[in-house]
This record gives structure tokens, sequence and C-alpha cells, in this order.
């Protein structure tokens, strides 16, 4: 592809850092990743990623594109130790009241299958494959401290700041990619320079979920991934997860402001009131890796940037940046992994001075379905009153009518693990076929 540009600055070495990077990198001739930590050179946690301590699903989107852009990076993460989950229907997945059925093997789980990977394994190979990009380099224990902008509303630097020694110095850029996180400052750099902020979209999650790193006895637990899905009954779920070297990742959830224990003894005696024995009992004879981590979740928040009609040029935010979703669902890698696309097809396109109005536009039509899907599930768990009520109750119902009748029919449970999944949208859950097969399951059930 042609080089057409001159210098880009991407903040923040997230996934989703890594991902514009990488984009960014076939159309201008440097890129430079401004991060805050300093890289680890073998796979640890960080102290930038605190969600890398908890459970991680890629999501098949996200996974897709990932091999799209760092073609065969799974392959070497499955060297790695990584696990392929290739028959979704091994797993054992509690939804409301009642479990999907295993009942025989789904009609395409190639198209659902899945990497388990942790985090920072997946962060450290896309890291070494954005290093070995020959235009690509990384700017480690800095802070971005402000934006530098000319008469005509562009950027054209960032101002950093070295964290050891407090020393700064400005990096010239045609364009600025913000990829860091929730906490991003461009809110704030906006207002500084006489913009006005985006508006959020936002809503109270209260969620709280404390994991466990584990190692569980060979051949102790048969199934390949454990969900149990939170309830307005029972605001406590978990997750479990076999990553790589024999690790895996018990993550327990409490939603609706439901506290969570610190310890291993008070996981297991929460897990012990949902989970199946012979789960739980594959838990209990586990060895402990670490400590109890918990971690608090407030709120979700959508900053619409693609509504603010004045946006200095050459200024863009991408990930959890612009838009941050309840992490129970596992979206924000694929998430992220969206956003990337969609800057790379506005830069395919030319046209770099409405460039930002584009990509925002494009990227909110990607996050636009997830969250409208990550509120209505939230709010299913969220007692509320006032006009909310009925469409949250017939969401309610039906989810509940759906999951009963899943248990049982494995076409639908297929359905509802490739919504899930991303694969397909919420509305195929309620064609004619869909909606017949779940009146149909719960006259049999009685």
């Amino acid at each position: 592809m042609a080089i057409a540009r001159d210098r880009a600055v991407v903040c923040g070495a997230s996934m989703a850092g890594l991902l514009a990077a990488r984009v960014l990198s076939d159309f201008y001739e440097s890129v430079t990743i401004v991060e805050r930590d300093v890289l680890p050179e073998t796979v640890t946690q960080r102290r930038g990623v605190p969600q890398g301590r908890h459970l991680h699903q890629l999501l098949r989107p996200g996974s897709t594109a990932i091999e799209e852009f760092f073609p065969g990076v799974f392959d070497e993460l499955v060297a790695a130790g990584a696990h392929v989950i290739d028959d979704p229907s091994l797993g054992y997945v509690g939804v409301g009241r009642h479990v999907l059925t295993q009942n025989g093997p789904f009609a395409k789980p190639q198209e659902l299958l899945a990497y388990s990977v942790s985090r920072p394994l997946l962060e450290a190979r896309v890291r070494e494959r954005v290093r070995a990009l020959p235009n690509v380099t990384f700017s480690e224990g800095y802070d971005v401290v402000d934006l530098i902008l000319d008469r005509s509303d562009r950027v054209t630097a960032v101002r950093v700041v070295n964290r050891a020694d407090g020393q700064q110095r400005e990096l010239a850029t045609d364009v600025v990619v913000d990829a860091t996180g929730r906490s991003a400052r461009t809110p704030a750099f906006l207002r500084a320079h006489g913009y006005e902020g985006p508006a959020e979209l936002r809503y109270a999650v209260d969620l709280t979920y404390a994991s466990q790193w584990l190692r569980i006895p060979d051949g102790a637990l048969a199934e390949s991934v454990v969900v149990a899905a939170p309830t307005l009954e029972r605001p406590t779920g978990a997750g479990l997860l076999a990553y790589e070297d024999g690790a895996t990742v018990l993550t327990l959830i409490g939603v609706a402001g439901r506290r969570l224990p610190s310890d291993l003894p008070g996981l297991l005696r929460s897990v012990a009131e949902f989970l199946p024995g012979r789960i739980v009992d594959a838990v209990r004879a586990a060895e402990p890796v670490g400590d109890v981590v918990v971690q608090h979740y407030p709120a979700s928040v959508w900053r619409r940037y693609d509504k603010l009609r004045r946006f200095p040029h050459g200024l863009l935010v991408i990930g959890d940046a612009v838009c941050s979703l309840n992490p129970v669902y596992g979206q924000g890698m694929s998430s992220a992994a969206l956003q990337a696309k969609a800057l790379r097809r506005c830069l395919a396109e030319g046209d770099r001075d409405d460039m930002g109005p584009r990509y925002f536009r494009a990227a909110a039509k990607k996050l636009a379905p997830l969250w409208q899907a990550n509120r209505l599930n939230d709010f299913a768990l969220a007692p509320t009153t006032g006009w909310r009520t009925v469409p949250q109750r017939l969401f309610n119902w039906y989810t509940d009518k759906l999951a009963a009748a899943a248990a049982d029919d494995i076409v639908l449970a297929e359905a509802f693990m490739r919504m899930v999944n991303l694969v397909d949208p919420p509305a195929k859950l309620l064609t004619p076929s869909m909606s017949m097969r779940v009146v149909t399951g719960n006259l049999r059930r009685g």
C-alpha cells in the first residue's frame, strides 16, 4: 500500500492502541506509540491493564479482525499454549434459571470457534508483531499532557512528559489517536483548547468482579468453558476458563451493588450456591496461584464524538476511550478491533481533512448495536421504575422463555451462543422460526 502521509502518534499501548498503530503503519511513514508504562519484555501482568487479571474471552469478530491485521498470530498463540474452543456445545452455560443443552453438536461450530488465551499473552504477542513493523516505534514511560494545535484547528504535536525525570518534549505529528482507555484525557484537552467535550451516554452498572487464578488437576473438569450469568433474583454469576501453562481463571461477578468476597474460601462458598457440584469439586481440588483480585466497574460510558460539530483536525479516539462496555460480556477487545477496521476504511478512502467525522460516524455504527444490547441486558439485572419497566419486563420474560426452551433445543442453544458471541444480531432470536421454537419448547416443558 502506498505511503501517503508523514507522522502519526498513538497514545497508549493498549490492545486498541496496538491495533490502531497497525492500521496507521500502512498509511504513515512513521508511527510512535506513547505509553505511560515501561512495557514488560516477558508475558506478565502490567499495572496499566488491571483487567488482565480477570477472565477474558475474545469473541469471534475480535479474533477474526486481529488475525486479519496479524496473519498467523493465533497459530503462534496456540503454540504458546492457548486453547482452541472448537465445540462451544461442550461448555456449561447458565442463563437465568436454565442451562443451555449440551445434547449434540452445533450445526456450524466453526463460526463460533474461539481462542482461550490470557490477556497478558495475547497482548505480548500482538505487541511483538507491532514492534516488528519497520516504521513503528515505542516511547515508554511517558504521559501525554497536552495537544499542540495551529490556527487552523489542526493538531501538529503532542506534549509528553517523562514519568521518571519530569522532562517534557513535543512530538510533531499529523494525526493523534487516543487509545488510553476509560480515563482518556481527550475531553479535558478539548475543553482546555476552547472546544466542547463530547456528550456522554452513561448508565450505572455497579459491577464488582473478583478473580482467582488456579491450577485444576488434569481431567478434573470436562467443560471447555463455564459461564453462569447473574440474574435479578441472584445478582451473582461466575465464569471459569482455562488458559495457557495449565492456568485457569475463576471470576465471580456481582451486579446491582452486590459485593463479593476477597478470599478463595469465600469465592468457593459463593459458586457452590449455583454451580453444579462436579464443577465446584474441580475448583476445590485446584491449587491457587496468587491472591484473589477484586475490581469495581461503576458505569458504562459512550462518549459521542460523532455528535460534535467542531473538532480538531488530525485527532481521533479509539477503544474504551470512546466506549467502555460492561466487561462481563467480554466485548471490549472485539469492539476495539471493529473500530480499528473502521479506521482503516476511512484512511483508505483518503481525504484527510474530514477523516475525523467520517471515522467517528463509522465507529458509532459499530458501537450502537453493542451499546443497545449491553444496555438492555444490564437493565434486566437492575430493578427500575418508570417507562423502562414494561420493555424490561418483556425482555426478561422472553429471555427466560428462550433459555428454558434452549435447555432442550440445540438449535436455540446455538442461536443464543451466536448472539452472545456477536456473530448474529439479537434480532435473529426474534424471527418467526425462532419464536416458534421458543413457544413449542415451553409447551413441551409444561
